[in-house]
């Protein structure tokens, strides 16, 4: 199967392997082509005079199709007028689609489109025009535009079969077409209240086309080069094969002793001049290659980083949930070309095949695709890099150790890269679909209606039912009291209508903007709200941000979706077993659904140990979940210090959030005004600190988690920092007065008595619940208590989602400092951070002096004490000298001689190449 899959991407990449459909598809739009061509022809020449079935002239057609065609033209003028010319225009479009190898969808759908956008049109002309055209011939609309215009206007009259005939018209537009009225309205008004906005996507996108060209073509440049130096090494080793077989047959005359020694000496010489040949090219020659293509590749590089890296290009160029078939192949395609061509680089000995390849990279199709132009770039430049690797002076003149971590950080780097423009969201199809809904009967919801307003009529609460509005688990039920009957009195009714109606629980709250109140009852059964459902709607999928939060759907089953940005923090709090789990896990899913591992990185604080760890090892996560409080504390912290260091650098920019700072990264990195160290500047993503238990925290490092958590709310929202805090404990030890105060959004599911819900919500209600994702959310903006029904999900859900992303070659970086406390950090950036510039200085002296001390560096190096401290502890760390003995010289180890003879011999190595 893997050699299948080897041929098959080599075919791709070559050329020679075709769609299976692309010689029908040519056919049909050759056909399909003509046919239209020849309406137009037939319709454009026209003329009433010449011989059809209507018509009698002379002998001879003027048309410029022949009789044939006066009689077609004929026929279509005098059924549809005007309207005929659609027919050939629609031929035309359908031949191009078919010409790109793109499938029609739905035929019949289209044919159906087209016929009523043609009577429609036929008919409006007849509705307008009565004026008959070309001498007389035929009416505006043709005869069926005449039917179908007078019938209607007998019935509706002008303006109203105007307006029939125009709905018509759209619909059979939408049809026939890809055309939406929705998105030619938003780029219309997107180009009116935006044009500098519009102008700039427009400029960026033919910026991205340039840049991906322009590594296109140093691509082909370098498998040309590479493909002209294999003909080379080629003729090199048949010249010297010749050689060895002249000198061979020249001694045939010695003993045979001999010449089977020297056929195998000459032999051997052979292989070994092809071999250096093959291998090692002069060094001038590989300098000269070094410095040109180096630099080349790493502008065009550079530029396509920074042009890809802004939202207009990601936007079209990243796949999200849904994506086409047609398109899914053509990145397969491209993919498996751009692995072919890399083997064909890679391997210069394979000789037989990359010229062919690099031929066939030529003859690819023209249309530059971001994604693959990125990945291709990154590959060469990788491959580039650890071509030369060995042969770099200046880096074998670094100590052994800096050389291998900046290896290893450049190959964790790519690999990063590389996996990130190869992300795939998540497909829909992973979530479990929702079964058909059950509707309630309209005579159980009358029957209940009834026992309502004669229970409220028992206890001299009167008035009406006006409307009723089932939902999938409660059905409300607007009553409108009589005048003079107290709100409060309405609400007195809770218990009453529970009894009457053998109901769980009942609750009444106001409808605003109405003066009814709503009398929410559970339905006999309730439905189960699937997060599919909700990931597959409108305005999830229509939102732009990448903290969506899909809650759920409302009491009338609409689908309810929240933006964690806005809140911008979160607090949800209900007794154990109502939902609070369920709901973190649709929190997390929805932003795994919307943003990259690069956009969004979570910190999971789960001292329960139960609930998060289905998403462990997720490119997402900053760290590993933390279990344990002290880390967490000390991840809050960190958190704090981030806040902080994020606002310097905001402030430094003078942007006033995280998406303005990003946007400023962008517009850098396309004017190419990257850093000092000439690298593009990089985006910050946003980090969401999810919290699934709070009362554990609080019980064992209470102040500082408390401060932590205030200072973060307070401020953090700017800087892209978000919370998300979940206790089943909602005491006011918990959920203390400054977390409310700082917390505008919160969820409330069911709880035991009215003070928790009073401590969550500041009302009254969560009592009343009906649990298993039944919550009440508080939006932020706002004090009215909204009720959502939470999507529900599975473990096996969540494991198919974790198990895609992870299957996507990105493994986690973790930053290991944030759960280390203040002192611990300290010493991991003295371990892991850069060397001091008098490293090797020092380690040199401690070898001459054959002891190591701080008062010999400090005269040796002249510098203070406090630096030559920290290079002693480095050198101890690192296994060259010894630990401390009281006032004593730390002895100097064997391996700090052996790492000063390796550097001297590298040295001597580097000055004999030069």
């Amino acid at each position: 199967m893997a050699t299948a899959q080897i041929d098959a991407r080599m075919k791709a990449a070559g050329g020679a392997a075709k769609p299976r459909n692309s010689r029908r598809n040519e056919i049909i739009a050759i056909a399909l082509f003509a046919v239209g061509l020849l309406l137009t022809l037939c319709l454009v020449s026209y003329n009433p005079n010449d011989p059809s079935w209507v018509s009698a002239g002379a002998a001879s057609a003027r048309n410029w199709t022949g009789r044939l065609g006066a009689n077609v033209a004929a026929a279509m003028f005098q059924s549809f007028g005007l309207a005929a010319a659609l027919l050939p225009l629609l031929l035309v479009a359908a031949a191009w689609r078919r010409f790109r190898t793109r499938r029609i969808r739905a035929p019949m759908n289209r044919v159906v489109g087209l016929a009523a956008l043609t009577v429609a049109i036929a008919s409006l002309l007849a509705l307008f025009v009565a004026q008959p055209l070309v001498d007389r011939s035929f009416n505006a609309g043709g005869f069926v535009g005449v039917l179908v215009a007078e019938s209607l206007k007998g019935v509706l009259n002008t303006v109203g079969a105007s307006v029939l005939l125009f709905a018509a018209a759209a619909v059979g537009l939408l049809l026939a077409t890809n055309f939406s009225f929705v998105a030619a309205y938003e780029r219309t008004a997107a180009a009116v209240t935006n044009p500098a906005g519009t102008f700039r996507k427009t400029y960026d996108r033919l910026q991205a086309w340039r840049a991906a060209r322009r590594v296109k073509v140093l691509a082909r440049a370098e498998a040309r080069r590479e493909a002209r130096a294999v003909r080379v090494r080629e003729v090199e080793a048949q010249r010297l094969a010749e050689q060895s077989a002249v000198a061979a047959n020249a001694e045939a005359a010695s003993p045979t002793i001999a010449v089977k020694r020297g056929a195998k000496d000459g032999g051997t010489a052979a292989a070994e001049a092809i071999k250096r040949s093959a291998a090692s090219p002069p060094f001038e020659e590989k300098r000269s290659r070094e410095e040109e293509i180096r630099v080349k590749l790493a502008q065009a590089e550079a530029e396509l980083a920074s042009i890809v890296a802004q939202p207009s290009i990601q936007s079209a160029a990243a796949s999200g949930p849904s994506v086409s078939a047609a398109a899914k192949k053509g990145e397969a395609a491209e993919k498996s070309g751009a692995a072919a061509w890399r083997v064909s680089v890679s391997s210069a000995a394979d000789t037989s095949t990359a010229a062919d390849r690099a031929t066939a990279r030529e003859t690819a199709r023209e249309t530059p695709d971001v994604s693959d132009m990125m990945s291709t770039a990154a590959v060469v430049r990788t491959e580039f890099d650890e071509g030369f690797e060995e042969e770099m002076p200046f880096e074998r003149m670094l100590p052994t150790a800096l050389t291998s971590e900046r290896s290893a950080a450049r190959r964790a780097e790519v690999k990063a890269v590389t996996a990130l423009l190869d992300y795939k969201f998540p497909a829909v199809e992973f979530l479990n679909a929702a079964p058909p809904r059950r509707e309630q009967a309209d005579e159980e919801l009358l029957q209940i209606a009834q026992r309502v307003a004669e229970k409220c009529k028992e206890f001299n609460v009167t008035g009406q039912i006006k409307h009723i509005c089932p939902g999938p688990v409660v059905t409300t039920y607007e009553f409108k009291p009589d005048p003079g009957v107290k709100y409060s009195r309405v609400t007195g009714l809770v218990d009453d209508l529970c009894i009457a109606l053998e109901a769980e629980s009942v609750r009444i709250d106001r409808l605003p903007g109405k003066p009814h109140v709503g009398i929410e009852v559970p339905n006999p059964e309730r439905e189960t709200i699937f997060l599919r459902d909700v990931l597959e709607s409108r305005p999830f999928r229509e939102s732009e941000s990448k903290l969506t939060i899909a809650l759920g759907k409302t009491i009338d089953g609409i689908n309810y979706v929240a933006d964690l940005t806005r809140m911008p923090h979160l607090l949800i709090a209900g007794a154990t077993g109502t939902g609070k789990s369920v709901c973190l896990n649709s929190l997390i899913v929805s932003i795994l659904y919307k943003a990259r591992p690069d956009e969004v990185k979570f910190i999971m604080i789960d001292p329960k140990r139960l609930e998060l760890g289905l998403y462990a090892e997720i490119p997402h996560l900053a760290t590993p979940i933390i279990t344990e409080p002290k880390k967490a504390a000390n991840a809050l912290k960190w958190a704090v210090a981030q806040m902080e260091q994020r606002y310097k650098q905001l402030a430094q920019w003078s942007v006033r959030n995280i998406d303005g700072y990003n946007t400023e990264v962008e517009r850098r990195n396309n004017v190419l005004d990257f850093d000092e160290e000439g690298r593009p500047w990089k985006t910050l993503p946003y980090i969401v600190i999810i919290i699934d238990e709070l009362a554990d925290l609080m019980m064992t490092c209470g102040s500082d988690v408390e401060e932590a958590i205030t200072r973060l709310a307070q401020m953090a929202r700017a800087v892209g920092i978000h919370l998300v805090l979940a206790t089943q404990r909602p005491s006011v030890d918990v959920i203390t007065g400054l977390i409310k105060a700082n917390f505008p959004s919160r969820i409330a599911f069911r709880v035991s008595q009215k003070v928790d819900s009073r401590t969550i919500i500041d009302a009254n209600g969560a009592e009343q619940l009906l649990g298993r994702g039944d919550m009440l959310f508080l939006p932020p903006g706002t004090s009215r208590l909204l009720r959502v029904h939470g999507a529900y999900l599975d473990e096996q859900e969540v494991g198919r989602i974790v198990a895609h992303i992870k299957a996507q070659g990105g493994e986690p970086v973790y930053d290991e400092t944030i759960t280390l406390s203040e002192e611990e950090a300290a010493g991991a950036d003295g371990a892991s951070g850069e060397r001091d510039e008098l490293f090797e200085q020092a380690l040199r002296i401690c070898c001459e002096m054959k002891r190591a001390s701080t008062s010999v560096l400090q005269r040796r190096l002249r510098i203070g004490y406090g630096r030559a401290a920290a290079i002693l502890d480095a050198l101890e760390r690192d296994g060259f000298i010894g630990q401390a003995d009281g006032a004593r010289p730390r002895p100097v180890l064997s391996r700090a001689y052996e790492t000063v003879s390796h550097w001297d011999d590298l040295r001597e190595e580097d000055s004999e190449d030069y």
